[in-house]
């Protein structure tokens, strides 16, 4: 029997699951307009860990739809393909974050774990929801460009909030460092399935 005053899988109140995911677009919303504080309250909200992959998984099917409607890829390589890329990566690169921030450019401040940085670069993702209008004849590669370098310095702000860094510029480093496993791993995958 349905009943909408409790949630029968998890045995709590309709209501706190439907608070959580307007939470969910609360936090997209400000980390859109890169509110540093939203990155601070995801970094310490161990039950964001989800909502964060939720948006990792909604940029990469809005990626696969919009390269679908401008045919550059079909249902299976831009949605199946596209959500299991994004979800390995955006793991792979939050470990790696987080090793090279808390080893290579650790500063006395910086205390951090696989959760904390991973929630924070799953939310900083949330621009690529822009990607869906990638198939319109120029505009849509003008929008690519702009979602690259609003995503990078969403990117950036978590890195800074969770490794607790006064410095974007060791943000960017770790960044940029941290990309590097996440390339040779897609390439690997782009090599194997031949795309």
């Amino acid at each position: 029997m349905l009943r909408f005053d409790n949630c029968a899988s998890m045995g709590r109140p309709i209501w706190s699951d439907i608070w959580q995911d307007m939470d969910m677009i609360r936090r997209m919303f400000l980390v859109a307009t890169l509110n540093p504080s939203v990155f601070e309250e995801v970094e310490h909200d161990r039950s964001a860990t989800l909502q964060a992959m939720a948006v990792v998984i909604l940029v990469a099917i809005a990626g696969g739809v919009g390269g679908m409607l401008s045919g550059e890829v079909d249902l299976l390589r831009g949605l199946v393909f596209g959500v299991v890329r994004g979800v390995v990566s955006w793991a792979v690169w939050a470990g790696a974050a987080l090793l090279v921030g808390t080893t290579l450019l650790k500063t006395p401040n910086t205390s951090a774990d696989w959760g904390e940085v991973a929630r924070g670069t799953g939310f900083s993702q949330t621009p690529g929801l822009l990607n869906i209008l990638v198939f319109i004849p120029v505009i849509g590669q003008v929008i690519l460009v702009l979602t690259f370098f609003w995503q990078l310095a969403a990117m950036l702000m978590a890195i800074r909030e969770s490794l607790d860094y006064d410095s974007l510029w060791r943000a960017f480093f770790v960044v940029v460092i941290a990309l590097i496993p996440v390339l040779i791993i897609n390439a690997v995958i782009f090599w194997l399935l031949n795309i």
